[in-house]
């Protein structure tokens, strides 16, 4: 990939539903990957679309959300999913690289919850389009062969993700640490459970009396990332970023990259039925074990880290090489 990507993006549309995105906060992937594509700096643009191996589609969902259904007066999907059919079918009678592979090669990057719903008024026109989504949920219709999974990344204004910490391990005093809203059922059932019950299992709805969230995440050997109401969630970014040991609480995601990293080797996994379990489960791991998950968290944190320019091996260079595997298995089928 890294000596013969190249990438067409298609030149059509206008700000702000195409051609920009947001950059900070948790959509901000999908603005960042956008821009780094349309900067002129990265080595994977096409000069031409005769050359291009793969064609972005460069909508931004949460940008359309955010123009055209403020003030949020419906949830119909209607007016998002009438934007992207109406674009494909501008650059579908334009040019012949959609056509010639019926979208296998065209891809959209969108971090927004309703992205997955762009395919649904008309399944047959996006069968072979590579959706790369945040929201990689496989009983909503995501299809990890085809669909490419990212991460939900939280971006401060003025920075590029969260501040990395290397707290030593002699500090880690809470056993595991979550704060966050009831959002969504997974969340409900935790806080049922584990919500001001424990010191050594520190769950909050909401932090008291000033305290500090990435500090405390800081200070955990096990950060709890259960879903919401999707089942992405920024707090896996943020945990590895702070070093600490990322606990998936998730049921049917695809997790982020997960054709080239093996993420049994620096986090643990528990299915939703087990949340009573938490402490036992967390508790049950040697202390051998934790320092081998803990140090490949910090070993694969360059592959959850944006610089823009990107890197190789950084997060924008991840997604990349995603949809790459992806377009090769459709030439393998074809």
């Amino acid at each position: 990939m890294e000596k013969r990507l190249k990438v067409w993006v298609y030149r059509e549309g206008e700000h702000p539903l195409v051609h920009t995105g947001p950059l900070n906060d948790i959509y901000a992937i999908e603005g960042q990957f956008i821009d780094e594509m349309e900067s002129g700096k990265s080595r994977f643009m096409a000069r031409h679309p005769d050359e291009a191996h793969l064609f972005l589609i460069p909508i931004s969902v949460a940008n359309i959300v955010n123009t055209l259904y403020k003030p949020l007066v419906t949830y119909n999907r209607d007016q998002l999913q009438r934007v992207v059919m109406d674009y494909i079918g501008v650059i579908a009678e334009k040019y012949p690289h959609w056509n010639r592979s019926r979208g296998a090669d065209h891809f959209l990057v969108s971090c927004h919850d309703w992205a997955p719903d762009i395919s649904q008024v008309n399944p047959k026109l996006y069968q072979n389009f590579i959706r790369v989504l945040c929201n990689a949920n496989i009983s909503e219709g995501f299809k990890p062969q085809r669909d490419v999974s990212i991460p939900e990344i939280n971006i401060p204004y003025g920075k590029f993700g969260p501040t990395p910490q290397n707290t030593s391990l002699d500090k880690r005093s809470i056993l595991a640490f979550f704060a966050g809203g009831s959002h969504g059922h997974i969340r409900k059932i935790l806080l049922e459970h584990w919500k001001d019950k424990d010191n050594e299992v520190q769950v909050h709805e909401y932090l008291k009396n000033k305290k500090d969230y990435f500090k405390l995440m800081g200070k955990a050997k096990f950060c709890l990332c259960p879903s919401g109401y999707e089942v992405a969630s920024a707090r896996v970014v943020t945990a590895i970023s702070v070093g600490c040991v990322p606990v998936l609480i998730s049921d049917d995601y695809v997790l982020p990259f997960s054709d080239v990293l093996d993420w049994s080797k620096f986090s643990v996994y528990i299915p939703s039925k087990k949340i009573p379990e938490i402490k036992t489960i967390l508790r049950g791991i040697s202390p051998s074990r934790y320092l081998e998950l803990q140090k490949r968290v910090m070993d694969v944190h360059r592959h959850f880290t944006i610089h823009r320019p990107a890197q190789p091996y950084d997060m924008l260079h991840m997604v990349l090489h995603s949809v790459w595997l992806r377009r090769l298995d459709v030439s393998l089928l074809s």
